[in-house]
């Protein structure tokens, strides 16, 4: 039996395609190895938001094989789709798989060897040119804008998702930020009907999920590109309107899931409607991850973002009044072309009289194909990282203040595989970090009393 391991790189989406990839090779036959140095083939499910994203995979395929040079290293996701021919010609590497191809690669790589490229398409088989090594993998890669619907294999039962699935009911992005190659390599927004979302939920729930996340890449706009007869349950009862939020409202109603988490969703798709709907559900994790970006309307405007500051802020407080207890966090990027001291500023006292809980800060990284390369004003290296470093700073102290206020109460969390130093790691509702004292099975949903803070976590035991 051919052997095979799954490194994923990158976002939440990126993770569910690696467990849905998982899924479809052991449906073929194939087993899970247990590391790399273990496996005949190791996939590699790339990311390319930033340069160090596509370092990172560059050093991995480095690293896999040295450490494992007969291994067939497969590279697939969103790398492989915006520059195959710079990863086909890196030693080890088999073959480079596509976005537009992702849901065939358990087919191509099963059985005794590669199923041969002539089965696919001919449009999106390509060899690359002969580089001076003398190396170049084939590609199987074609136009990501030629997808119009999601494609999708089932995702649960995977030894890297124990206790917190992703299920990914989106894909792609219809919006033009300027700093942003993600449309690009994912394609224009499509959506997994309803029907299949409620039965892969289902099949998690069987399999003892007890917490769910729904991923995707512009995940508020679920339904916006399907039908009437995709966006609405062919069961008796309430009739979604291929909006997101009945979409959790369909999920609540016809699958037993104990707790579902929404992963990142945009401003503009937090409607008061969805925000009511996650403060008064006890089945929703009371958590918004908002991406933000910026507090500069001048710079919001160069990055084609959606919204203005003040939408922004709107949306955070009526979230905050709703749910004083969330987890609410941004994305945020500093050194954004044109970025002045002025800018920086506003966005720096922006972050500070908002309610958030924590900061994902990132440095810009120029994207080829993008507007804002060609855009004045490139920020020097070095002040862009003193920037991150005052809002990761920033956060840290915002995240302390938020933790302080649960140490003498009761939380909700689940309980994750990691033990510990005798504690085991947990997941609060609000997106705490939390060690319990003493080894707790996994997969719990449990109350916690909060005695102290260690670092950045929660410390508790359970009631």
């Amino acid at each position: 039996m051919v052997s095979f391991y799954v490194e994923n790189f990158g976002c939440r989406a990126t993770q569910a395609d690696g467990a849905s990839i998982e899924r479809q090779l052991a449906d073929c036959g194939l087993s899970r190895a247990d590391s790399v140095a273990n496996a005949e083939i190791v996939v590699l499910n790339t990311c390319t938001v930033t340069s160090s994203a596509d370092q990172d995979a560059r050093a991995a395929i480095r690293r896999i094989h040295r450490a494992n040079p007969s291994a067939r290293i497969l590279v697939t996701g969103c790398y492989a789709q915006r520059a195959p021919q710079e990863i086909s010609v890196l030693e080890g590497v088999s073959l480079v798989i596509g976005n537009s191809h992702k849901h065939r690669l358990a087919e191509i790589a099963a059985g005794d060897g590669f199923v041969s490229l002539a089965s696919l398409s001919a449009p999106s088989v390509a060899s690359s040119s002969i580089a001076s090594s003398g190396h170049s993998a084939p590609i199987v890669v074609e136009d990501i804008f030629a997808h119009t619907e999601m494609l999708a294999a089932p995702v649960f039962d995977s030894d890297n998702e124990k206790t917190r699935p992703n299920l990914k009911v989106q894909d792609g992005c219809n919006n033009r930020c300027s700093y942003c190659v993600i449309p690009f390599v994912r394609g224009r927004s499509r959506s997994l009907p309803l029907n299949e979302v409620l039965s892969n939920v289902d099949r998690l729930v069987a399999n003892g999920y007890q917490e769910i996340v729904l991923s995707g890449i512009n995940l508020g706009r679920w339904g916006r590109d399907l039908g009437r007869e995709q966006s609405v349950a062919d069961t008796p009862g309430s009739a979604p309107r291929g909006r997101f939020v009945d979409l959790l409202r369909s999920i609540l109603d016809r699958t037993g899931v104990p707790l579902l988490r929404i992963s990142s969703v945009e401003p503009m798709d937090w409607s008061d409607e969805l925000i009511a709907l996650v403060a008064t559900s006890p089945r929703i994790a009371k958590h918004a991850h908002i991406p933000l970006q910026s507090g500069s309307d001048r710079i919001l405007r160069l990055m084609h973002r959606r919204y203005r500051p003040w939408h922004y802020e709107d949306r955070v407080q009526r979230i905050h009044a709703a749910m004083p207890q969330a987890g609410i966090g941004a994305d945020v990027m500093v050194g954004f072309p044109g970025e002045s001291e002025e800018d920086f500023e506003h966005t720096r006292a922006f972050i500070e009289r908002l309610p958030f809980t924590y900061l994902h800060v990132f440095t810009y990284s120029s994207r080829p194909g993008t507007p804002s390369v060609e855009m004045p004003g490139q920020v020097p290296v070095q002040v862009a990282r003193e920037r991150n470093r005052a809002l990761r700073e920033l956060a840290s102290r915002k995240k302390r203040i938020f933790q302080e206020q649960f140490v003498g109460k009761s939380v909700l969390a689940l309980t994750l595989t990691q033990f510990c130093n005798g504690r085991t790691e947990a997941l609060t509702g609000n997106y705490q970090k939390l060690w319990l004292l003493g080894k707790v099975p996994s997969n719990r949903i449990i109350t916690a009393r909060i005695h102290s803070i260690d670092g950045e976590a929660l410390v508790g035991e359970v009631e």
